[in-house]
């Protein structure tokens, strides 16, 4: 059997059979200086930390170009209507189309009127014309915040 191999030529060293087995010498209350810490409060010690809690946040806010909400022509709403007709039609061939949809995010920050276009891609789980929500994977996005809609599923039906 090869102990503590040191080398690719797998020598045996044998240099501290003789204490391996010895109790730690710090163990002893005459030796050390200051008790044991806590697993909690070694943890503490490498917790990050945030000097300016919230910073991040309000800088990220502040990044945000707030505009007001693009009031749709006639054109875009009747071409809106025709791409949920069809997201409607494939649903219910148990079909569920990946779309990019563009809509208006209201603005959490500062009570403002305006807000933000995002821009959201996903696998359509739902649509409901009735209560005017249109469901991508979990996100729900109300009818009237829409601006756009595309997907390559909806221009082969």
């Amino acid at each position: 059997m090869v102990k503590n191999p040191v080398s690719l030529d797998a020598k045996v060293t044998h240099k501290y059979d003789d204490i391996i087995q010895l109790e730690y010498p710090l163990k002893s209350s005459d030796i050390i200086k200051h008790p044991s810490m806590s697993i909690e409060d070694r943890a503490k010690i490498f917790a990050p930390f945030a000097a300016l809690k919230g910073y991040e946040e309000a800088i990220a806010a502040k990044q945000k170009v707030v505009v007001l909400r693009i009031e749709l022509s006639e054109e875009s709403k009747e071409d809106l209507d025709l791409q949920l007709g069809k997201i409607e039609r494939l649903l219910t061939n148990e079909q569920h189309p990946i779309i990019t949809v563009v809509y208006f995010q209201k603005a959490k920050v500062n009570n403002e009127d305006g807000g933000e276009y995002i821009k959201f891609t996903g696998m359509v789980a739902k649509f409901n014309r009735t209560s005017r929500i249109l469901q991508i994977v979990e996100k729900r996005i109300q009818m009237e915040d829409i601006y756009s809609i595309e997907g390559e599923d909806l221009d082969r039906v």
